[in-house]
């Protein structure tokens, strides 16, 4: 990786999995100056295989990551700094940020691409399943699982919805709602028409081996076996950062974006899970592709 770095970049990258390295290829080819800052935390650490990708369909996300970090350091104008950005300041053309060990760079243009955290129900046994038998994306991850025994944690107005969608991988498909469900009489009784089971007693723990859920324990005592969770977690953005520049969020607290990536905040661009709520490597890596792109063209006319 290369050391001798320009005091001002042209690009400072927050966040360095696969939006942001799919960025810094598009600037790094443009013979753009660019500092990737990341913490080394991909939300997808612990999933073993990566779906829905093409030329790569089932290869592990370390790899991917490792492979497009090597592609990315092939160009001598692509930097890396391993560390958690803490603050931002400045304006479009001369942005600082300074990292949690008080290491400061700047730059012109600023690249959000930060991801989400996941945040589960606290169901004991839950967080050690999840990324290995439980998931969100029945796209990426129901194929896998198809025909087994899935169960399915929800109680929101679209839960109907992901569980009629999960639905499509298998018809040994159970609902827990962790408590009262909320379902219409209408909609209880399509579910039952399609042979899923509404179960509401709360969900005292996941057992499970190594992370293969094997079954949930109820509060009655009695134990639903499963052989894969599906549920939708809570993703709040990973920091502040971006409220503390005046970025604008959607009602879903992502960053808001327009189709070229800019934020509302000039010189400021988003990608990657923190900008969308779709939530696929082949996503992430268009979104940073398009912004890098895109800030190429700025940096031309600045």
């Amino acid at each position: 990786m290369n050391q001798n770095r320009p005091d001002l970049h042209d690009v400072i990258i927050i966040g360095g999995s696969y939006s942001g390295l799919s960025a810094a290829l598009a600037l790094g080819r443009a013979r753009r100056s660019v500092l990737i800052v990341d913490a080394n935390e991909p939300c997808n650490a612990r999933v073993p295989h990566s779906h829905n990708l093409l030329t790569h369909d089932g290869e592990a996300p370390q790899e991917l990551r490792a492979q497009a970090i090597a592609d990315v350091s092939k160009y001598p104008t692509v930097y890396f700094h391993k560390g958690r950005v803490t603050e931002v300041s400045g304006s479009d053309g001369a942005f600082a940020v300074r990292t949690a060990e008080g290491i400061a760079h700047t730059g012109r243009k600023l690249l959000l691409a930060m991801g989400v955290r996941d945040e589960l129900p606290a169901i004991t046994g839950l967080a050690e399943c999840w990324g290995i038998s439980a998931a969100a994306c029945p796209f990426c991850h129901g194929y896998e699982v198809r025909d087994q025994r899935i169960a399915l944690i929800g109680n929101t107005p679209d839960t109907f919805e992901y569980v009629n969608l999960v639905h499509n991988w298998s018809q040994q498909l159970s609902v827990l709602t962790n408590g009262p469900a909320m379902f219409t009489e209408e909609q209880r009784s399509n579910l039952s028409g399609n042979g899923i089971g509404i179960v509401e007693h709360t969900i005292s723990e996941v057992l499970h081996d190594k992370g293969q859920v094997k079954s949930l324990r109820l509060s009655d005592g009695s134990q639903l076996a499963a052989d894969a969770l599906f549920l939708r977690s809570r993703t709040p953005l990973p920091s502040a950062l971006p409220a503390s520049i005046g970025i604008e969020l959607t009602e879903q607290g992502l960053i808001k974006v327009d189709f070229m990536q800019h934020t509302n905040v000039p010189g400021v661009f988003a990608s990657g899970d923190c900008a969308s709520p779709m939530r696929a490597l082949s996503m992430a890596i268009a979104s940073g592709n398009i912004a890098g792109a895109v800030i190429v063209h700025e940096l031309i006319h600045a």
